[in-house]
């Protein structure tokens, strides 16, 4: 090896151990592994699963939903191991924002920080006004702003305890919904084969009609995407990352235990309802959240003989309402201060209190979060999916970040000389692996109206609403790069340090 080889490999393998000499921020390193693994499942199992899994059965049937979801399933992973790979390498809260920054362009960086605040902040406003939706099934008569209110309170003071609590309360709320899919799985199972129902069931509701594979033209694409949706949040380990205990070790098993036990849960889940409940079935056509009676779950478990069906899952979809909402104050708190950090929000924004939370910018995250006090003037079922267009793909954006930063990060990476096999997590099969992902997400971005191009419907209005994220993405982008005049970084410059 000459000479000018072994410098450059000293100067990128060599910020391995630098920042393990020293703290990357003055954040308190306290997640373990089962913080950070219950952190990812707590922001990807939601409603998602539980109401939207039946959707898809009714649209693509048992066959076309299994295909969906697995498909998403393994781009997920893939991602997964491009944060996973940078996230060991360089534990960060700022995540792919500062990813971005170091590997493609500040400007990008600059824009995937702010969309996923936003995105995150205005899920907990959407959670919160869907919490007040749920509760109305036990208190009809109390106003859902008391609801928001109270549980907005819960999850602030969550956050501003510790870390340690966050970690410890999102460790029980995603416990709390693994053991009920658990349950479920088992139930299903026994009804399936008849010791529960005294009736062998089989395979007969994948062969119905048109089953497994009904063709009503735009089938496993569109489940394609609503699977995208609801695997969303699962990058959480990598903001969790900035915080852990031992990266190197902690983040690589929790992305292998993610991506397996999602996967399972997901795909265990919509096969026994595919098996239990007809693709035809009415209720799953009108599955919304103001209806927990007919979420699929709810079905099979009253086909079981569960009594209080409906109120068992009212409590554990409120337990996943309740989750997502507390990871998005953590995921858009934790942003909001890396981008002050690194220069890109107001520097007021990067206190911390006693405890090491970033208070400031936990309060404004929380004033976005009390939009959820809308509902109680204009309707909780308005206001919730207002707030939901409103944050619409951003999603799909960030995840296009991760895997450009990870395919700029390798490249980056070899070009300075680093050796492969030094890095502390190696992601499997670069650099095909970010290239797909990027072409799905963009597949499902762009599929989001495909439907109306497809019988030549379409209306402006609604392409304005559906893609006023990317459009306000791109704006911030764009304006950030033409204010600063960056450019894209040149890969021998990168920074690993």
């Amino acid at each position: 090896m000459s000479s000018e080889r072994a410098t450059v490999t000293s100067s990128a393998d060599n910020a391995i151990h630098k920042t393990n000499e020293r703290p990357t921020n003055t954040l308190k390193k306290t997640l373990e592994t089962r913080h950070l693994t219950m952190i990812a499942i707590g922001g990807s199992i939601g409603t998602g699963l539980f109401i939207s899994s039946g959707t898809s059965i009714q649209m693509a049937g048992p066959g076309g939903a299994l295909i969906s979801y697995t498909l998403i399933g393994i781009m997920v992973y893939l991602l997964m191991m491009s944060l996973g790979e940078m996230a060991t390498f360089l534990p960060d809260s700022g995540s792919f924002s500062t990813y971005a920054s170091k590997f493609v362009d500040p400007a990008l960086g600059f824009a995937l920080g702010w969309n996923y605040w936003f995105t995150w902040a205005i899920t907990i406003a959407v959670e919160l006004s869907a919490s007040a939706i749920i509760m109305k099934f036990w208190f009809p008569s109390v106003p859902g702003i008391v609801w928001s209110a109270i549980f907005l309170t819960i999850i602030v003071l969550l956050n501003y305890f510790s870390t340690q609590s966050f970690g410890e309360a999102e460790f029980w709320f995603s416990l709390i919904k693994v053991i009920i899919i658990i349950v479920f799985l088992i139930i299903g199972l026994l009804t399936i084969i008849g010791i529960i129902g005294g009736e062998f069931i089989g395979f007969k509701n994948f062969t119905i009609e048109e089953a497994p594979f009904p063709s009503n033209g735009f089938s496993i694409l569109s489940v394609f995407m609503i699977a995208g949706f609801s695997f969303q949040g699962t990058e959480l380990i990598g903001i969790a990352a900035g915080e852990s205990k031992d990266p190197k070790k902690n983040i690589p098993k929790a992305i292998k235990q993610v991506f397996w036990r999602i996967l399972l849960f997901y795909i265990c889940s919509i096969f026994v309802i595919g098996l239990l409940i007809p693709y035809t079935h009415p209720y799953l056509m009108n599955v919304n959240i103001e209806n927990v009676s007919m979420s699929p779950f709810t079905i099979v478990f009253e086909k079981s003989g569960l009594l209080f069906a409906a109120s068992v899952m009212n409590a554990v979809i409120l337990t996943s309402i309740l989750s997502a909402a507390n990871s998005g104050m953590y995921a858009s708190t934790r942003m909001l201060w890396s981008l002050a950090k690194e220069g890109k929000a107001p520097k007021s924004l990067m206190k911390l209190n006693k405890n090491g939370v970033p208070i400031n910018a936990l309060l404004v995250t929380s004033l976005i979060g009390m939009l959820a006090f809308l509902s109680s003037f204009f309707g909780e079922g308005k206001v919730f999916m207002w707030l939901l267009n409103s944050s619409g793909l951003s999603g799909f954006l960030a995840w296009i970040g991760i895997a450009l930063s990870h395919y700029r990060f390798r490249k980056a990476y070899i070009v300075q000389g680093g050796y492969i096999s030094n890095l502390p997590y190696k992601a499997k099969w670069f650099p095909f692996a970010p290239i797909v992902s990027i072409i799905l997400c963009i597949i499902i971005i762009v599929g989001q109206e495909y439907e109306s191009i497809m019988k030549m419907e379409i209306s402006w209005a609604d392409l304005f609403t559906t893609y006023i994220s990317v459009i306000l993405f791109v704006c911030i982008w764009f304006g950030y790069k033409i204010k600063y005049k960056t450019k894209i970084v040149d890969l021998k410059k990168c920074d690993f340090s």
